[in-house]
């Protein structure tokens, strides 16, 4: 197990800072953990008639906010990634199984040690960039030698699993890929289509000619379209809506000004104090007490300058950090480095992750004594560590730990690393075993500085909390229908905030924050309902459920905002047709009081013309041999309605290779075929469960 991993603050804990295979983006979904209504529900989902076990899926959940916590990520965060990760791998599997495709026994040594090792990032050289395909399979050996069940569990679960399956994911999207081919006689319309140009002369006459009260659109004008275009306007899961109020239990000016004084109380104490330690552990501070030293360069804090002005052995503060005030105290400074290398030998005493004793005190000093001794008689230091160090994040690379900063290493293991100079060996404990350290490498030495924080955030009393909350409570009891919610909304002066598009399995309402009980409530109840108080961050929230959007086909509301200006434009195009007639540019432009207008260059490849902007028709037109020295019939484009005279069609001589350019095409061909597991989602049959479990 990686010890010193652990030790480090951004660090992870397992033997090879294990990552989970493509971990690219979390869904950013937080609220409150599982809840008590999910018995006998024994499944997270049902994928065409395949179950995803709820054990299993709570297990690989449990692993990933493990690996990520020291990033501050949270279970509920990863629900929803995992979900659609295990989603997409059954779709896959199901497919795949269909085909009968598989990973070879001798094909998975090179999917675990070849050109795409999961374990590259680890055994990797820095300097020649050469994997060291003996040094991972000699590690994974001891790994599995040490029959530590939850290490091999990690190691499977985000290495050797993961690995397997995307190598024959990647054999299923290769067989769909290369199945996709460019007709020749396709290509070769293409390219002549990229290297022709065309001129026009056009006449238009723009929407904006005509007033939007004389194409008003009904809602049964949105109803037609939506039903005549059912495909543009689906929603792909129900969503709910609320309207809500809120009630501020922030912290008062007189909440501030208590914590204020509560610090300044204790200035003189913790200016005069000698263990500084002892008595932020006494007094109860919001930023842990790190008893080393920080570089210069390093400390991101408020008021940095200031505080490092005031010398050592004062105090300087009380000042605002974030939602705190703090006081911060020098204790020290030193001349160090800011990065350092060092290579060592640990014999641990605990398990850092469960606490017990791996071996006694005496026991492990001995033992690093005896190391200590037989390498200042000539012993290896890598072979030392090969045979006794329990630090498995070091171990296959000699013991070295390369340029790590301060402060992210034990105090103990950190200070020897930086307060000694280049070359120095000795032992040193930790609460974690000891360590046989030797110094390498050190950047040049700057001022570095030991600071204490004595830091309270300022939170609301209980009788802010008691005001917001008794104030939520009688609004909720006196709203229980949409009039009387509006009614007293308006009687209180109180704003009524919307809040659209809530999912089932959401943790996270627009606007409100994290609230995964507040979602469970909407989804619990029926239209019209309001809720009782839901405390969230600094606000009592009460919601009135007032719309839903069923799965399917889109409501009039919910399309309105889009369909709305395309059934006006459509209606104005009409307009304009009744009065734009002719039988050449010169009586069209005539008739609408407009002047012809002229685009050399257009080219079908782009729904851009020059002068005009974005108008597809436009360029098909011009494109349209029929209309050489011809004028088109009126027809209407995005801003506007045209007429169209093509004056000529041309060829160009491109300076692009025909070859390179059929390659390009066929790849955006099968980019565009194949993307992800998008398609596959859409013709199965999923059954989620997360919302009667989370």
């Amino acid at each position: 197990m990686s010890i010193i991993q652990n030790i480090r603050e951004k660090g992870t804990w397992i033997i090879f800072g294990i990552i989970a295979i493509a971990l690219i983006a979390f869904i950013l979904q937080d609220g409150v953990g599982r809840n008590n209504n999910n018995s006998g529900i024994t499944n997270i989902a049902i994928v065409n008639g395949d179950p995803i076990d709820k054990v299993s899926f709570d297990e690989k959940v449990d692993l990933q906010v493990q690996n990520y916590a020291s990033q501050g990520v949270k279970r509920e965060q990863v629900i929803g990634y995992q979900y659609n990760q295990e989603i997409d791998l059954l779709l896959y599997k199901q497919e795949i199984n269909k085909l009968g495709l598989s990973v070879g026994t001798k094909e998975i040594s090179d999917v675990l040690f070849g050109t795409e090792s999961p374990f590259k990032n680890e055994f990797t050289d820095q300097a020649t960039g050469e994997f060291k395909v003996n040094d991972a399979k000699n590690a994974i050996a001891q790994l599995k030698k040490s029959k530590n069940v939850e290490q091999i569990k990690q190691l499977e679960k985000f290495y050797i699993e993961p690995s397997i399956e995307n190598r024959v994911r990647s054999k299923y999207q290769s067989l769909l890929i290369k199945g996709v081919q460019l007709p020749k006689w396709l290509a070769d319309k293409s390219i002549a289509e990229i290297n022709n140009i065309a001129s026009i002369s056009y006449v238009g006459v723009s929407y904006n000619s005509i007033s939007d009260s004389a194409a008003k659109v009904s809602n049964d004008d949105i109803a037609a379209y939506i039903k005549k275009n059912p495909a543009a306007y689906q929603n792909e899961e129900t969503s709910r809506s609320i309207s809500y109020v809120g009630f501020n239990a922030s912290p008062s000016s007189q909440d501030s000004l208590a914590i204020l004084n509560q610090l300044i109380a204790l200035r003189d104490e913790f200016k005069a104090t000698n263990n500084e330690a002892s008595f932020l552990n006494k007094a109860g501070t919001d930023l842990p007490f790190y008893n080393s030293y920080v570089s210069k360069k390093t400390l991101q804090i408020p008021n940095k300058d200031s505080i490092l002005n005031v010398g050592v052995g004062n105090t300087f503060g009380p000042y605002i950090d974030g939602r705190n005030f703090t006081i911060a105290k020098v204790i020290g400074t030193k001349s160090w480095p800011d990065s350092a290398s060092v290579r060592h030998i640990l014999i641990a005493t605990v398990n850092p992750q469960s606490g017990q004793q791996i071996r006694d005190d005496s026991t492990a000093k001995k033992l690093i004594d005896s190391i200590k001794m037989a390498i200042n008689g000539g012993a290896s230091f890598e072979a030392m560590v090969a045979k006794y160090s329990d630090d498995g994040g070091s171990k296959a690379n000699g013991g070295k730990y390369e340029m790590f900063p301060q402060a992210q290493m034990t105090p103990a293991f950190n200070d020897y690393s930086f307060d000694n100079p280049v070359g120095s060996k000795d032992v040193v404990k930790t609460d974690f075993g000891y360590h046989y350290i030797e110094i390498l490498k050190q950047t040049p030495r700057g001022p570095a500085y030991k600071i204490a924080y004595l830091s309270k955030a300022v939170l609301p009393s209980t009788e802010t909390l008691n005001a917001a909350s008794t104030a939520a409570a009688q609004f909720a009891t006196a709203s229980k229908d949409p009039k009387s919610f509006t009614a007293n909304a308006v009687k209180e002066k109180k704003e009524v905030f919307p809040a659209a598009n809530i999912k089932a399995n959401d943790f996270e309402i627009p606007g409100i924050g994290e609230s995964r009980a507040l979602v469970r409530w909407v989804y619990d109840n029926d239209l019209n309902d309001v809720s009782e108080p839901f405390e969230v961050g600094d606000n009592y929230i009460v919601a009135l459920i007032n719309a839903e959007e069923k799965k399917g086909l889109m409501s009039v509301e919910a399309a309105k905002p889009v369909v709305e200006n395309i059934i006006k434009d459509q209606k104005k195009a009409e307009i304009i047709k009744k009065t734009f007639k002719g039988n050449s540019l010169e009586t069209y432009a005539a008739s609408s009081n407009v002047t012809i207008a002229r685009a050399d260059s257009v080219n079908f490849n782009y729904s851009t013309v020059p002068g005009l902007g974005n108008e597809p028709k436009v360029v098909g037109a011009a494109f349209n041999k029929s209309l050489i020295n011809k004028v088109s019939e009126p027809f209407a484009g995005n801003s506007g309605v045209f007429v169209v005279s093509v004056n000529n069609i041309s060829a160009i001589q491109s300076q692009q290779d025909p070859n390179l350019i059929k390659d390009e095409l066929l790849n955006r061909t099968r980019s565009s075929f194949f993307r992800s597991a998008a398609g596959l989602r859409k013709a199965a049959t999923i059954e989620d469960n997360r919302y009667k479990i989370y």
